[in-house]
């Protein structure tokens, strides 16, 4: 049983330390919404939404106002859009309309984000998937709350290279229509090898097909309260500071799991897992980054932080395994640069590169993420880079993922600012060599011989 004491005792992390809930998420099946008739369709997804999720926004500030555990996001996750769409929609602006269904389903129950705008085609792609890709780009550019994603690979099927080309293209796309805004709704874009089926981060959340009905995510968050139980430890040996990162996840997972079980309870939704992922902000103290050099390297980046990271992810996990019997989703430590300060820094120091953070994607719990590129490099280069994290994913059998942000008119030596939890990121260099004869090549890279397992 979790009770008031174990609430009393997180006061502290939650006054001092940046400790949040960082999202409650409704995962929504839309199955039952599919129909041949677009308008028909529609009108079926925007009333399922907003009957399911209709008290979303007034559990969380109740929550919130009992328990004294800040909420920072109320979002919803639905079915992949490519599959609740294929028998109605006959083009990409046919699929637009249903992200405009999702928009104003979101503002009408006061959700922050909608997730689910998604195609699944690791191994290939169906002309629904390939219609809902194209449309991504007049999807994201007039929806506030939709966010997209797209699973291009899995350790089971291989890399679906068609589709990372393609993927390129369509985010150069999306960079361009939102070019007078420093090119923002790059930030509503993720694509994934190895997608889970019951994040509740945004951009990738979405309601995967083995869910039931609806279900509530919570995702937890707390850098700054590991930050801090490791200023304790300081000089102590490897046993000690891992058994703090542990003790601490641990904590921190029983605030989601507490906050889930009520949201559970007042929403009469089954409760899913809670994600424990160490997800960084701008606030000072509230950085992954801080963490590395907190455990003993001057920046990150410097060498040492592969293994830094990598020891911080299993402890968190280890803990968080611990503290609830529904741990899921990406859960560890996320690695964004504009969302976290450290980073930010890190890069303007010079000590970090794509290349180191692209080493550290292999340790930690999702890739390449909210890192701003010259807005003049090429699809196919961008494709590469997709590519590329596809590969560590599939071969390490983890999910890992890519949210880049070519700025329009933006090169290296330029700041781009997001604002709110997006914060602000320094362009960061694009290795200037080509990849455009293997990134044009036809069909899919295969899967790893390890993925054979029946």
């Amino acid at each position: 049983m979790i009770n008031i004491g174990e609430v009393t005792e997180t006061n502290k992390m939650v006054e001092q330390e940046n400790l949040d809930v960082r999202t409650i998420t409704i995962g929504i099946s839309l199955l039952e919404c599919i129909d041949s008739d677009l308008q028909r369709l529609n009108d079926n997804i925007y009333r399922r939404i907003t009957t399911v999720a209709k008290d979303l926004a007034e559990v969380g500030k109740k929550i919130e106002s009992e328990y004294g555990i800040p909420i920072v996001n109320k979002r919803i996750s639905v079915t992949p859009i490519a599959l609740v769409g294929g028998a109605a929609c006959k083009s990409p602006e046919d699929f637009a309309t249903i992200a405009d269904t999702l928009d104003a389903a979101a503002e009408a129950v006061g959700a922050d984000l909608i997730g689910g705008y998604s195609a699944l085609v690791s191994k290939g792609m169906t002309k629904a998937d390939e219609m809902l890709l194209r449309s991504i780009p007049m999807a994201l550019c007039r929806t506030k709350r939709v966010c997209s994603s797209a699973n291009l690979a899995s350790t089971k099927t291989g890399i679906n290279m068609d589709a990372v080309r393609l993927m390129g293209e369509i985010l150069l796309e999306v960079a361009e229509q939102s070019k007078d805004r420093d090119s923002v709704d790059c930030m509503k874009l993720v694509v994934f090898c190895n997608a889970p089926d019951d994040n509740p981060f945004m951009a990738g959340a979405f309601h995967g097909v083995t869910e039931a009905d609806a279900v509530i995510n919570v995702g937890v968050s707390g850098p700054g309260v590991v930050k801090t139980a490791l200023e304790a430890v300081r000089g102590e040996n490897f046993e000690v500071l891992c058994e703090t990162i542990k003790k601490t996840a641990f904590k921190v997972t029983r605030v989601g799991q507490l906050v889930a079980q009520e949201a559970s309870r007042l929403l009469g939704i089954p409760f899913g897992i809670v994600d424990l992922s160490l997800a960084p902000t701008p606030a000072v103290g509230d950085s992954v980054a801080d963490i590395l050099c907190e455990i003993g390297l001057e920046y990150a980046g410097a060498p040492g932080t592969t293994a830094a990271l990598a020891m911080l992810n299993d402890q968190v996990k280890k803990g968080g395994v611990m503290a609830s019997s529904y741990v899921g989703g990406l859960s560890g430590a996320f690695i964004p640069v504009s969302e976290d300060q450290g980073m930010i820094d890190a890069v303007q120091a010079g000590a970090i590169t794509l290349e180191k953070l692209e080493a550290m994607t292999c340790v930690c719990s999702v890739g390449l993420d909210m890192i701003a590129i010259p807005g003049d490099t090429k699809a196919s280069t961008i494709s590469g880079m997709i590519a590329d994290e596809m590969a560590l994913g599939m071969v390490n059998q983890k999910t890992t993922a890519c949210r880049l942000i070519p700025v329009i008119g933006k090169g290296v030596g330029d700041t781009v600012e997001f604002g709110g939890l997006f914060g602000y990121a320094p362009i960061m260099p694009v290795n200037r060599f080509s990849c455009e004869d293997f990134i044009n090549r036809q069909g899919r890279i295969p899967a790893p011989i390890h993925s054979f397992k029946n």
